[in-house]
């Protein structure tokens, strides 16, 4: 019996060997699988059977962690820490949170727990606490799905870089059907990885006699992975119904404030077509009495005609004459309101171009501020030029001295060395005329003469040595004197430029001073354009009145005001309703308590506030 269980497990481990000859990283992805399948089957089995919930000594629950630990570590990149290499499932679970903003609070927890000090202890509690929130399936696939996120902490042969991480993800959905209850704070999740116990998947005479019972399991899982399924749809229906419902309020309430608004005008047009029916039956009423009164005094006309034919023939004359005159004088009257709208148009134009020009002036003043700042810098910069240049004249006129002082005494060493050079010459000539006279006097001692001329050559060549030295030096000193003069040729230059530069500062004074004399011309004029503009601006206000006044002011009906224009108060019995006889508008008592004679009326009448303000203000301005 014991070799009749245990030989399917030797043939998977000889078919595994056959195949990591082919390719290792995909026998230990297969075997990871199984694994995997083998530890969620036997968990979900043994929870079922158990009737109760689990907690964290459970075996079959350990053994699942240790294999989704050894699954979430296959093709992990090694990452290089300070002391040494670090390779932990804490970085792409961490990444959950991002991708699913539900596992924030997961990732809270696990940071704030106080017995962890390792990564790998808080994934191995990020994974109980996800087991115990039954979203463990939702995380790791929401983890799956970003692939590019995930080649950052595996290799591209990895097993959740694979189709067999998402099989695993898939078969994780079952554990939704259990209920865990683990204490995550008592427990030592720091250690080191655990090791995968087979034995406990080996199998015994109970799992044959169990198959109908794993048939049943498995349609249970199949019906409740069904029933999750068609419960996210109608989640997902029921959040796109909510919408519809909301667009569809808010449109309602659009459509309700629409009608409402279409009431109101529909209301305000029966309102005007009462109004104006009513005016129609009052000018019918008077066009009928007006026809009466004229038929009346057409039958007496008839009759007058008849005795008095003459006179009514002057009447018509007359009356035909006035006729003319009134034309006459609706014309004049019409020319002169188009004389006024002309004025005013021309009186807006004129506005319009003396802002206009005003703006322009106040450009040309920043322009001209600008020059005036540019040419104040250019002074500065001037200056410290001339500054600069003053300081080099004094140093280099110091260097000149120098290289006076120098000459001098380069010729002062020359003389001396003349002099020398004569001494020299002289003491040859004596030194030949005493070896002439020793050649003479002395021809027995020629040797020791042979010996003393010797030595005087050897003294004369050291001499010539010495000359040649002499006029080398000579020659540097003059070479040097050379180049102090043509230095001193270049400071020269240098100061007739300084001298150039001072009159141009001297220019560029003479022109700050004209910007600033323009500069104030300008200001003076803007002044002045300024309190023409005023006076122009008081002739419109003025000439605005004399328009309204020709035109005539509005007179707003006691029906049309509820309030009060100013304060908005609701009138009332106690609170009446009073005219501006400026404005016409409708006030209280307390927004019209003013009283001034108007064009209208030479006597003190009712003035609102804000008219009196604009009135008095007005007349001060007109008064000189």
């Amino acid at each position: 019996m014991a070799w009749w269980f245990i030989a399917p497990a030797e043939f998977v481990l000889l078919s595994l060997l056959a195949e990591a000859v082919k390719d290792p990283t995909a026998v230990e992805r297969a075997n990871l699988l199984n694994m995997a399948k083998l530890s969620i089957k036997g968990l979900i089995e043994s929870a079922l059977s158990f009737g109760r919930t689990l907690d964290s000594d459970y075996p079959p629950l350990q053994q699942f962690f240790v294999v989704m630990e050894h699954c979430l570590k296959h093709g992990l990149k090694v990452r290089k820490s300070f002391l040494s290499y670090n390779k932990t499932i804490w970085g792409p679970l961490e990444l959950v949170e991002k991708l699913y903003p539900e596992a924030e609070e997961i990732a809270a927890s696990v940071r704030d727990l106080p017995g962890l000090k390792t990564p790998l202890g808080r994934a191995r509690a990020w994974l109980r606490l996800a087991l115990m929130q039954k979203k463990m399936a939702d995380y790791l696939r929401c983890l799956i799905i970003q692939r590019d996120l995930l080649s950052e902490f595996y290799e591209y042969h990895a097993l959740m870089m694979e189709e067999e991480g998402a099989v695993i993800v898939g078969l994780l959905v079952g554990l939704n059907v259990i209920d865990a209850n683990l204490c995550v704070k008592g427990e030592d999740l720091d250690s080191q990885v655990g090791v995968i116990d087979f034995s406990v998947y080996l199998k015994s005479d109970d799992d044959i006699g169990g198959k109908e019972r794993n048939v049943q399991i498995a349609a249970i899982l199949d019906q409740k992975n069904y029933v999750e399924e068609l419960n996210r749809q109608l989640n997902s229906t029921v959040s796109s119904l909510h919408a519809r419902v909301d667009s569809l309020e808010k449109s309602n309430t659009k459509l309700i404030e629409e009608l409402a608004i279409a009431k109101n005008n529909i209301i305000k047009l029966q309102e005007e077509n009462h109004q104006l029916r009513s005016e129609n039956t009052l000018i019918l009423m008077k066009t009928q009495h007006h026809l009466e009164a004229a038929k009346v005094d057409v039958e007496a006309e008839l009759q007058t005609y008849k005795h008095s034919r003459q006179g009514l023939d002057e009447m018509y004359t007359e009356a035909r004459r006035q006729l003319r005159e009134e034309a006459q004088l609706r014309q004049d009257m019409e020319n002169e309101l188009v004389v006024q709208v002309s004025m005013k148009h021309e009186i807006e134009l004129a506005m319009k171009l003396l802002e206009k020009d005003i703006h322009e002036k106040q450009d040309t003043l920043i322009g001209l501020r600008q020059q005036l700042e540019e040419v104040k810098a250019i002074n500065v910069e001037m200056y410290q030029k001339l500054q600069v240049s003053e300081d080099a004249m004094k140093e280099k006129n110091e260097i000149i001295s120098r290289l006076e002082d120098k000459t001098n005494q380069i010729n002062a060493t020359m003389k001396q060395l003349e002099q020398r050079l004569q001494q020299a010459e002289k003491a040859q000539m004596e030194a030949e005329a005493e070896d002439e006279k020793l050649k003479q006097e002395y021809v027995n001692k020629s040797e020791s003469l042979q010996n003393e001329f010797s030595q005087k050559e050897k003294q004369l060549l050291q001499l010539e040595t010495d000359l040649k030295i002499e006029k080398e030096w000579r020659q540097t000193l003059e070479d040097d004197l050379q180049k102090e003069k043509e230095t001193v040729s270049h400071l020269r230059t240098e100061t007739q430029e300084i001298v150039t530069l001072k009159k141009e500062f001297l220019k560029l004074q003479e022109k700050n001073k004209q910007l600033k004399s323009t500069c104030e011309d300008q200001e003076a004029a803007l002044q002045e354009l300024a309190s023409k503009l005023s006076e122009s601006k008081l002739k419109i206000e003025d000439i605005k009145e004399a328009n309204k006044a020709l035109q005539g002011q509005v007179w707003l009906k006691d029906k049309e005001a509820t309030h009060c224009k100013l304060c908005e108060k609701e009138f009332s019995l106690s609170k009446r309703k009073h005219h501006c006889r400026n404005c016409g508008e409708i006030f209280c008592n307390a927004c019209s308590d003013n009283e001034l004679p108007l064009p209208s009326s030479p006597k003190p009448v009712r003035v609102c506030d804000s008219c009196h303000a604009i009135l008095i203000q007005r007349c001060s301005s007109n008064v000189p």
